[in-house]
């Protein structure tokens, strides 16, 4: 164990930028995303997204920026000179180590080969593609914009233009079966070269699914089958040499998006744009950060107050160390309980250490880490909230 229960890899700290326009909004998302009907004023939001960084800048300085995540909403349906202004902005705050993990997130709908060129001059060396589902009939009724087939055009000139790609699927759809999700996650894996992002669907509450699902007009695959489909997930991605490295994301060894581990690890970001979220560290406390959700709004903020910042908790040691048990559980790799201890000043309960243990829920490796198993991930919330009871 290290000294203190310290995380022995260097700290690292990722910077996640929100764009909140997307052409149209899917009715399983509970994002914050907006339509707009009348052009987005690019050149004001890549002033304000500047400034915003400064400001923030101006909070942490002296780091080393090891990640930047443009997500949204729809990030690629900001030009290529947009996404360079921004990434400038982030250089000319702080440093940017030399190997920086840039990702942008992008639909098959706004993908073309010359602006995807754009952005990789621009400094983005990473995309996500918010693929979905390979069946026609699965996109429409998920409310994607494309198609299959444009959603494999996408993933092709992705890989023309970037060495790293990821794409996302989601599955527990209606009427899916664990065959057919065999199949198309075959396809999938076939196109992806190193990292899938496989997520199960839920109903979440303020969507029009929500309101679908509530009257009986939208049925999902009932427990039993919803835990099949996900240990099909589990093997079929093992067997392809993609295991699971975090509960929804599946990557070739060394293939990990370095962004998604800084917030898994419960290592330092700054959130910046629209509802963006941060953890930041200042003057040796954790504080919690959100701002303004409203693109209008953030907006105006920032022109007036140099920030869009509407939330800043400073976290106590125990919701410091709750909120690092629960995203570090997510991880294949477990957590440190020493680090835990650090963080909170207790050590976690040996009884209920070993009562999960006995159950098969999580085991404590050689080198003491403490780690979900595989037949623990499906009840992770229950084992989260067990450990830190």
């Amino acid at each position: 164990m290290s000294p203190a229960g310290r995380n022995p890899r260097p700290e690292a700290f990722g910077v996640y930028v929100h764009w909140p326009f997307c052409l149209s909004k899917c009715p399983y998302c509970d994002f914050n995303s907006h339509v707009r009907h009348a052009a987005v004023d690019e050149e004001r939001f890549s002033r304000a997204f500047a400034r915003e960084i400064e400001t923030t800048a101006a909070r942490t300085p002296g780091r080393e920026v090891s990640s930047i995540f443009l997500g949204g909403g729809t990030p690629s349906l900001m030009q290529p000179r947009t996404v360079g202004a921004i990434l400038d902005a982030i250089g000319k705050h702080w440093r940017v180590a030399p190997d920086a993990e840039v990702t942008l997130e992008a639909n098959p709908t706004s993908v073309e080969a010359t602006r995807f060129r754009g952005y990789r001059a621009a400094g983005v060396n990473r995309v996500s593609l918010g693929v979905q589902a390979l069946d026609d009939a699965s996109l429409k009724a998920l409310g994607r914009l494309h198609t299959a087939r444009e959603a494999l055009d996408a993933v092709a000139i992705a890989r023309t233009a970037f060495e790293r790609y990821s794409f996302d699927l989601i599955y527990a759809r209606p009427d899916q079966t664990p065959q057919m999700w065999a199949d198309e996650l075959r396809l999938a894996i076939a196109e992806a070269a190193e990292h899938l992002s496989l997520y199960q669907l839920t109903i979440e509450e303020g969507t029009p699914f929500f309101g679908l699902h509530a009257a009986g007009k939208l049925k999902t695959p009932d427990e039993a089958v919803a835990r099949a489909l996900y240990d099909v997930t589990q093997e079929v991605c093992a067997q392809a040499g993609l295991p699971s490295y975090e509960i929804s994301n599946h990557a070739r060894s060394g293939a990990e998006c370095k962004h998604n581990l800084v917030y898994w690890r419960g290592e330092e970001y700054a959130g910046i744009g629209p509802g963006a979220h941060g953890r930041l560290d200042i003057d040796g406390v954790r504080h919690a950060i959100a701002t303004e959700k409203r693109p209008e709004a953030w907006l105006m903020r920032v022109e007036a107050n140099g920030h869009g910042v509407t939330t800043d908790d400073r976290l106590n040691s125990e919701e410091r160390a709750d909120e690092f048990l629960l995203m570090g559980l997510r991880l294949a790799e477990g957590i440190d309980p020493g680090r835990y201890a650090a963080l909170s000043g207790r050590a976690l309960d040996p009884r209920r250490i070993a009562i999960l243990r006995d159950e098969g829920a999580i085991v404590v490796d050689s080198s003491g880490r403490l780690r979900v198993t595989q037949a623990g991930f499906p009840v992770l919330d229950a084992v989260v909230a067990d450990l830190a009871a």
